[in-house]
């Protein structure tokens, strides 16, 4: 599916071509061979927004893991035989690839390779984030497939969380969105970002152009870490913005939140939806008042 290539960065000392990791100051929205989806538009994001510091574990570093284990064969073999409608075959088949891949042993170069990498950024606590070169694309935009960590810290637990970013590839929803979508499991591999976590006071997701009315920006936030919207623990607030003048059409709140944050939100949605030419659904977060981008995927459902 997509041609696998080697990128080269320039530094002060040079040019040279990294095997298993790259930051996202060096990453670009044409990158998603080597990074995925979710990586490339935080690289591409990184130079003109505001965006959490950090790297990416590139493909690279996933295929010479399956190399070295040896196990993408027999993967595919599951794989290959695989009738993904059979939902007791198809879960019993994607926790049997998942564990196999957790319970191989991390390759010592590639582990040295992200903890060096790890121990340059400023805060230690960390988002371990999924990153597949089939997911967050122009023209199919699978959310939420493979697996998060947040709130990582320590040598360890950021290797561990690494492998299971690898072995979410395998997730039965994945497989079939995979099989659904006519993506060859081969084809597809995965990256993974390690990111400083933002602490966050308020955090959201917006739609630069709303799902139900097609004509408003919708912003979703809650008090605390995003995570507590995606996975419905707490009802959101929500608004519904005007496009052109950012000013509030509709809201419902379940709490006390300076409007100013919400149109703030809607501003910089405006720009990264004319940046890439198409509508968005970005992750967003304050910290100390501060605007953080956690990513930005392309709404492929209008």
């Amino acid at each position: 599916m997509f041609k696998m290539e080697k990128k080269k960065v320039k530094t002060e000392e040079g040019e040279y071509t990294p095997e298993n990791i790259l930051w996202l100051k060096d990453l670009n929205k044409d990158d998603i061979p080597i990074v995925g989806g979710k990586g490339a538009n935080l690289g591409e994001m990184f130079h003109h927004f505001n965006i959490p510091n950090g790297f990416c574990i590139t493909v690279h570093g996933y295929k010479d893991f399956m190399d070295e284990t040896t196990i993408g064969a027999h993967i595919h073999g599951l794989l290959d035989k695989l009738d993904v409608e059979g939902t007791e075959e198809l879960d019993k088949v994607s926790k049997e690839i998942r564990k196999l891949i957790m319970k191989q042993k991390f390759p010592k170069d590639l582990r040295e390779d992200i903890l060096k990498n790890y121990h340059k950024l400023k805060h230690k606590i960390v988002a371990v984030r999924s990153s597949a070169t089939a997911e967050d694309l122009p023209t199919a935009s699978f959310a939420g497939q493979q697996d998060t960590y947040l709130e990582i810290e320590g040598d360890n637990d950021v290797i561990t969380a690494v492998q299971k970013c690898w072995a979410s590839l395998f997730t039965s929803r994945a497989i079939y969105y995979r099989e659904k979508n006519n993506f060859h499991h081969r084809d597809v591999l995965i990256s993974v970002v390690i990111q400083e976590m933002i602490d966050a006071e308020y955090a959201g997701v917006m739609f630069t152009i709303d799902p139900v009315n097609k004509k408003y920006i919708l912003i979703e936030m809650v008090e605390g870490l995003g995570e507590a919207l995606v996975s419905g623990q707490v009802t959101p607030n929500s608004y519904f913005l005007k496009k052109d003048t950012h000013e509030v059409n509709e809201k419902m709140e379940h709490f006390d939140l300076d409007i100013k944050l919400v149109e703030q939100v809607s501003k910089i949605g405006e720009k990264i939806e004319k940046h890439y030419g198409k509508p968005q659904d970005v992750e967003f977060a304050f910290y100390k008042g501060k605007l953080f981008i956690l990513q930005s995927r392309p709404i492929t459902t209008l």
